[in-house]
């Protein structure tokens, strides 16, 4: 029993201490993933202030392969992220995600060439190069400014789509409120008329068991006489409750 008693608690030890494990290492994990992004977002603002200083601050080859290359990075990055954030309420874009990833394969490729070329020393042959580069960059903007407008104009049809049919209801669930002139009305008939079949219903109940009871005698002047309310009249009154002892007489000695 001892020996069982060490196992399972050796077995536990060692559970928790892999658990303790994995669960540092999820920590580890997600501090570094953090981190690198917040390198990557650094590296990839710091790149963007450079070529924008140089795009404006330099003139000629330089200058022109900086602006190519902010014009590119500009175009990509926000339909990735119009993307990415359209796809979280509209499924359907993943298809257009799709195509972006191909896409960005041809930018990735075109920014890399033309950061080599920011290198090259012979600004004659860049020069040279520069028109078909224009033109492949003018292609890749031109297509990720079509898939961007495409989801922005989607997800602006949804939306009115949706206020319309909104406003519908409200429209109809408005006219419902303020049509007040025939249900109460006819709920208030029906109520009286309910009321007016109890007041018969009981009306003839009293007469019935008014004509079985027996005749009373006259009275002294000659005219028959009326039985009173039963509120006021002792015979109709009901019994006493439970707790309302009757009074004993007193007894004479």
């Amino acid at each position: 029993m001892e020996v069982a008693l060490i196992i399972f608690a050796l077995t536990l030890l060692l559970a928790l201490l892999g658990l303790g494990a994995y669960a540092t290492a999820k920590v580890v994990g997600a501090a570094k993933r953090g981190v690198d992004r917040t390198i990557t977002q650094a590296r990839r603002t710091v790149e963007d202030t450079t070529l924008k200083a140089k795009s404006f601050g330099q003139v000629g080859v330089t200058g022109a392969l900086a602006q190519l290359r902010l014009d590119l990075r500009t175009s990509m990055r926000t339909t990735q992220q119009e993307l990415n954030e359209g796809v979280r309420t509209d499924a359907s874009l993943g298809e257009s995600i799709a195509l972006f990833e191909r896409l960005s394969a041809y930018g990735h490729e075109l920014d890399a060439e033309l950061k080599r070329l920011e290198q090259e020393p012979d600004r004659q042959r860049i020069a040279t190069s520069l028109p078909d580069l224009r033109e492949r960059t003018t292609k890749i903007t031109q297509a990720a400014d079509s898939l961007r407008w495409a989801a922005r104009d989607r997800a602006r049809r949804l939306a009115e789509d949706d206020l319309s049919h909104l406003s519908g209801q409200i429209d109809v669930e408005s006219g419902a409120l303020r049509d007040w002139s025939h249900e109460p009305v006819d709920e208030l008939a029906a109520a009286a008329a309910e009321w007016d079949a109890a007041q018969a219903s009981a009306t003839g109940t009293g007469t019935g068991a008014g004509a079985a009871a027996p005749a009373e005698a006259p009275a002294a002047d000659g005219r028959a006489a009326r039985p009173g309310p039963a509120a006021l009249n002792p015979a109709a009154q009901t019994s006493p409750y439970p707790w309302q002892q009757a009074r004993r007489p007193e007894t004479t000695t």
